[in-house]
């Protein structure tokens, strides 16, 4: 049992962190563990922080996936679907990208794209179905679009479907878009990595 149990009605419960590090040495796929890891975090019911320091306290037995998933969030990856565009990514042999950072021209705030090569200019956005379903998300999708696009960002989109069942053809596209932004003058964007690390 956790050294501080939480307590309700008489019950007592593991912390979340705990309660995630213990679940995913059971019977979990990769994509499991980063949908599940990166839920909580992002509902804030846990950190990475604390789900680093059980992974660390816990047994070594199992722990692949977790630990897996933990360094992707220390490079900036914040969801299973990032988490699986990375792999293609490095499995592409793109060259390495920033996650989830910041941009800004100047000292005005841009824009936080999925993904970015900054070198190339190049934004990769992940739209899922979920996230864009209602009239608000996509209207504040399609205005970051235009924000970047407007400071000569080539940004390209892709939902988590076509990541996993045409993965060949996503690598393609943005090898040719990295490539034809390789070829231009730099952009005047400053780049400030988010961090997920706390």
């Amino acid at each position: 049992m956790p050294e501080r149990p939480w307590g309700h009605g008489g019950i007592l419960w593991a912390p979340p962190a705990r309660a995630i590090s213990d679940a995913v040495r059971g019977e979990f796929e990769l994509a499991n563990v980063r949908a599940l890891v990166a839920d909580a975090v992002q509902h804030r019911k846990c950190t990475i922080g604390q789900l680093t320091e059980e992974l660390r306290l816990g047994p070594r037995r199992g722990s692949g996936l977790l630990r897996t998933v933990l360094e992707e969030v220390a490079e900036g990856v914040a969801s299973a679907a990032e988490g699986d565009l990375r792999r293609l990514i490095r499995s592409g042999r793109l060259p390495e990208p920033v996650y989830n950072p910041d941009l800004y021209v100047g000292s005005e705030f841009l824009a936080r794209p999925d993904v970015w090569w900054r070198d190339a200019g190049v934004a990769a956005e992940l739209d899922s179905r979920e996230w864009h379903l209602s009239p608000d998300q996509w209207t504040r999708t399609m205005a970051r679009h235009a924000r970047m696009s407007a400071q000569g960002i080539i940004v390209l989109h892709f939902t988590p479907g076509r990541i996993r069942s045409d993965g060949a053809q996503v690598v393609a596209e943005l090898r040719s878009a990295i490539e034809a932004g390789l070829r231009r003058p730099p952009l005047r964007i400053r780049t400030v990595p988010c961090d997920f690390a706390t």
